[in-house]
């Protein structure tokens, strides 16, 4: 049976949380394989709505065992107020594995992020000031903490103070700020050891052993293509790999395990944060598509900016992920629309440029060259079948496909879990 990465083909909010419900049911294990408590993934069940920002879309999944792997940064804080909320609510979160090699967001992280973002001003990224990326940071300056150094309070309070040599150094004489107590931090990150400890595991070891019984294995990305730290729109990126070269550093499975990458892609586009975007609109048909869309950040809370769809950035989310299929989400939203634009090339200094610009200058002055098509004014929240579409609408879908070159193998017409039409079987 395959091992799958499912992950978004643009900015990120694409719908990566219905996806992988939706495949819940299919698979074995549900593998989160990069980022931390920054990204966020609304999944619909019956008449219940669920936000989830750190664990894996598959805790929903009866039968199903979410993995958080090695490549994701946690907060514990977070995961244990998430796992909180689900089990009030009846969820059963028992099955859920942590890496002990997963990095964790410590308090001085989260501080160092929201005073930084600060002291940028104009310049500033656009962060969720939740210390993801200073996390990060730690963990490639190999002064990190990680899970399992919450069961060994020496090898914790040296890591620490390593850690802390420094940042207070920057906090107190740069910012202004007071210096952090290593034994406050030891203290509270101790807090979190027994109430973790049921759930970390060896995460690679169990992984590979399930692919090796064949058990169905689902990796899911937490943001999208253009927010990948090294193929996105640097420096207004995320600070790890979505990319579907990430599924196999942030989880010890090797690339020839993986038999399929499924693209999560917007019927148009959004994105959260500062950043180059083409397509963004700032005209009455931005403000629709935000208000019909409901497009604010799940973790974030802010609101979407929003744009045509852009397949251009499509087609290179293709070739960096190698995408065997997409699934187009949030189809419906586009009812109602007359005629349809959508971005099939750039214009920069005068010419015409059909792939994304490798030069973060050009992309900054991209212009999009638009298409339009034909909409339709019918309800598909019904729809069943690729049949059931108006024709304007597949014809839609039929031209989003040939531009972003991969077959479009499902498609969302509503948020809900059974709103959806399969074309072709993911397994």
């Amino acid at each position: 049976m395959p091992a799958l990465v499912l992950l978004g083909a643009q900015w990120g909010d694409e719908g990566k949380g219905k996806a992988t419900d939706l495949l819940g049911g299919s698979v074995d294990y549900v593998v989160r394989y990069q980022g931390g408590n920054n990204a966020g993934h609304t999944v619909v069940v019956g008449d219940q709505k669920y936000a989830l920002h750190l664990l894996p879309s598959g805790i929903l999944s009866p039968g199903c065992t979410p993995v958080i792997g090695n490549g994701v940064v946690v907060d514990p804080s977070v995961l244990l107020s998430e796992l909180s909320g689900l089990n009030e609510r009846g969820v059963d979160t028992s099955k859920l594995l942590i890496s002990g090699n997963a990095h964790i967001i410590t308090p001085y992280n989260v501080t160092v992020d929201k005073v930084t973002e600060r002291f940028l001003g104009k310049r500033k990224i656009g962060t969720t000031g939740r210390g993801i990326g200073p996390t990060y940071a730690d963990k490639i300056n190999r002064v990190g903490i990680r899970v399992q150094d919450l069961y060994d309070e020496s090898i914790l309070t040296q890591k620490v103070e390593a850690a802390l040599d420094i940042k207070n150094q920057v906090l107190t004489k740069l910012y202004n700020r007071r210096a952090i107590a290593v034994d406050q931090v030891v203290s509270e990150l101790l807090t979190y050891a027994d109430k973790l400890a049921p759930y970390v595991a060896d995460t690679v070891l169990v992984l590979n052993k399930a692919l090796e019984d064949d058990k169905v294995v689902l990796f899911e990305g937490g943001q999208g293509t253009l927010l990948d730290i090294d193929h996105g729109t640097y420096p207004f990126v995320t600070s790890s790999n979505p990319t579907a070269g990430g599924a196999c550093t942030g989880s010890g499975v090797g690339p020839t395990k993986i038999s399929r990458v499924i693209g999560i892609l917007k019927a148009y586009t959004t994105r959260v944060g500062a950043g180059p975007f083409p397509t963004e609109l700032f005209d009455e048909d931005g403000a629709a598509l935000r208000r019909i869309g409901g497009e604010r950040g799940v973790t974030t809370g802010r609101d979407r900016r929003c744009g045509w769809f852009d397949a251009v950035i499509a087609r290179y989310a293709t070739r960096v992920n190698g995408l065997t299929d997409f699934f187009l989400t949030k189809l419906d939203v586009l009812t109602g629309w007359e005629q349809i634009p959508v971005c099939v090339a750039y214009e920069i200094d005068g010419k015409r440029v059909e792939e994304l610009p490798y030069s973060q200058t050009d992309f900054h002055h991209a212009k999009p060259v638009y298409e339009n098509l034909p909409g339709w004014s019918e309800d598909i929240s019904q729809a069943k079948t690729f049949a059931d579409l108006p024709k304007n609408a597949q014809a839609y879908v039929k031209a989003l496909e040939e531009m972003s070159g991969a077959p479009i193998s499902a498609i969302g017409v509503g948020p809900g879990r059974d709103e959806t039409i399969e074309i072709n079987s993911f397994l």
